[in-house]
Parts: structure tokens; sequence; C-alpha cells
């Protein structure tokens, strides 16, 4: 197996930036792509630089991959990774474009994931890990709940790719935050030959909500409230997720106010987020002629100027 020199794949410097990286390898798909370059090799030339840049552009894979180079880059064919060798750098969820033995060898199934006997020449190939994203409503989060999920699977059968369809039932747990991976093993592509099969990851996306936006396991709720309830005071009943909470809003609160329910937002592992509640001053649709002489009264009653901290800085 002959070592691949990524860096001169793409045409860049062993200590290019990885937005250099990137724009090179933009400009060598775009070039070697088969729908606008009829030559013959050009669909494999755009294969290799695919390959390159799913190296390079992560940096985990990047620096072993910099490492092997050191050991082999300068070996030319018959190259193999060092005795013990195997990929740290993350699972194989990488997309369906079919890659070199050399990648593979390295990155796509990690080195001690080739099972090989010795006897009659027969091996084994792990299958690869698949990835998929599970959408999560807010409400899921609070108990650990099972759901069926359908995907598909590819298979290879005699040097043709097929998809199956696979449905699978898994729990979700208590406490799943937004972009958490969960690993379900051997539910990915079967193996070749006595290879194990890859594993399923279910990646975690929580479904925007109509009224809490989510940071953390925190939930933010704004809460509109009347502008006497601001000035003197209120109790207001506003959502949780699973109920309603009383809510005290003190005398002469601001818009913007930010009020802490404790416990009251997503579940984590070991308790609760917070609930904060953000107070907006709502005024009245319409006002009629008896409640717009009420507001001047108030207003010539309070002599109140809100924007007189300008006059002091200018």
């Amino acid at each position: 197996m002959k070592f691949k020199d990524y860096y001169q794949i793409l045409g860049v410097e062993p200590d290019a930036e990885k937005k250099d990286i990137k724009m090179a390898y933009r400009r060598a798909a775009r070039k070697y792509h088969p729908d606008v370059n009829p030559e013959q090799d050009a669909e494999e030339k755009f294969k290799e630089v695919a390959e390159a840049y799913e190296v390079l552009k992560d940096p985990g894979r990047r620096a072993e991959y910099d490492e092997l180079r050191q050991y082999g880059g300068s070996s030319g064919a018959g190259f193999e990774p060092p005795p013990g060798w195997q990929s740290t750098s993350g699972t194989n969820s990488f997309s369906d474009q079919e890659f070199s033995d050399f990648f593979n060898s390295i990155f796509g199934q990690r080195h001690s994931e080739f099972q090989q006997t010795h006897g009659d020449g027969n091996f084994g190939l792990r299958g690869r890990d698949l990835e998929i994203e599970m959408p999560i409503f807010l409400e899921d989060t609070l108990i650990e709940e099972s759901k069926t999920i359908a995907y598909q699977i590819p298979v290879h059968e005699n040097g043709q790719v097929s998809l199956i369809e696979k449905n699978l039932r898994v729990k979700i747990p208590k406490g799943v935050a937004d972009g958490e991976r969960i690993r379900i093993r051997g539910q990915g592509s079967p193996g070749q030959g006595s290879g194990a099969n890859g594993d399923l990851y279910l990646h975690i996306r929580l479904v925007p909500h109509p009224l809490f936006d989510v940071h953390g396991h925190n939930l933010i709720l704004t809460v509109p409230i009347a502008p006497w309830e601001a000035a003197l005071g209120a109790r207001v009943t506003i959502p949780a997720l699973n109920g309603k909470i009383s809510l005290t809003v003190a005398p002469n609160a601001n818009a913007g106010q930010k009020l802490r329910i404790k416990g009251k937002g997503l579940p984590t592992k070991t308790g609760h987020g917070d609930l904060y509640a953000i107070l907006k001053i709502v005024m009245p649709a319409t006002a009629d002629e008896e409640a717009a002489k009420l507001w001047q009264q108030l207003a010539d009653k309070v002599k109140f100027d809100p924007r007189s901290e300008w006059s002091t800085q200018q």
C-alpha cells in the first residue's frame, strides 16, 4: 500500500492553516468534479481530494496523520501503520464517499478492528458506524422514554451498495442535551466476513419550543405584564414544562428584569437547570378617553423622566 501525501494532493504546505486547506479543497473539488471535468481520471482525482480534506480539516485526524507522515511519508510503496497503531480521533462517522485502503487502514476502520486469521487467509472487516439526527421535544427530556426510529443501512453485496430500511426501538435517557450523541452498539452497517457490525450514533437535536428558549439546561421565558402590574406588583401564573407556576412580581418592576425560578429548567444527569422569567411590559391594545385622562393624571402626579440620565452625560 502506497503512502498518500494529502498535503501534496491539495497543493498546500504541511503548516497550512485550516482556512487555506478549505480554500484549496474548494478549488480542487471544483476543478476535478466529474460534472465539469471530462478527463477520464477526474473522478478518481476528485475522490482523492475529498479524502485529503476529510483528514486535514479535522484537528485530531490531521495530528495523527502528521505523526504517520513522519513515520512513513518517505517510504513510498509498501507503507503499513506502525505496530499497535490505532486511531483515537473519534468515530468512523464519515460520508457515503468510498475512501482508499490507505485511509481505511488508518481512519475509516480503526486498525485494531481489522481482524485477520492466518490459517486460510480469511479476514473480517468491521462495519461502518452510522450517525442520524434524533429530534426531541423539551418535554421528552423530563423522563426516560423509548422511541422507534427508522433509518437506512448501506450494505455491500457483489460490489454493489444497497440501502436496507431498519426500524429500531431505542431508549432516550432522561436529561439528554442538545448536541449529545448516544451510542447504540452493533446497529450500524454489517461487517464483512467475520467482522463485527458498526455502531449507530443518535445525534440529539432539541426541537424549538413556542414559549421557551434553551440556554444549556436553563429555560428562558418572556413574561408579559401590564404597566400597573409592574408598578404595584402582582402574582402571575406562568407555564412550565410540567405544569404551571405562580410567579411573584415585586412592585416597581422594570422591563427586562430577570427572575429566577430554581430547579424548573431542563433535567440534568444530577438535577435540574433553572427557569428564568424575563419581564416584558405590554400596553393595552386600545385606550378610551377616560383611560387617557388617568394616564395624564399619573404623568402629572409622578413627574418622572426616564431619560434624565442623558442630560448629565452631555
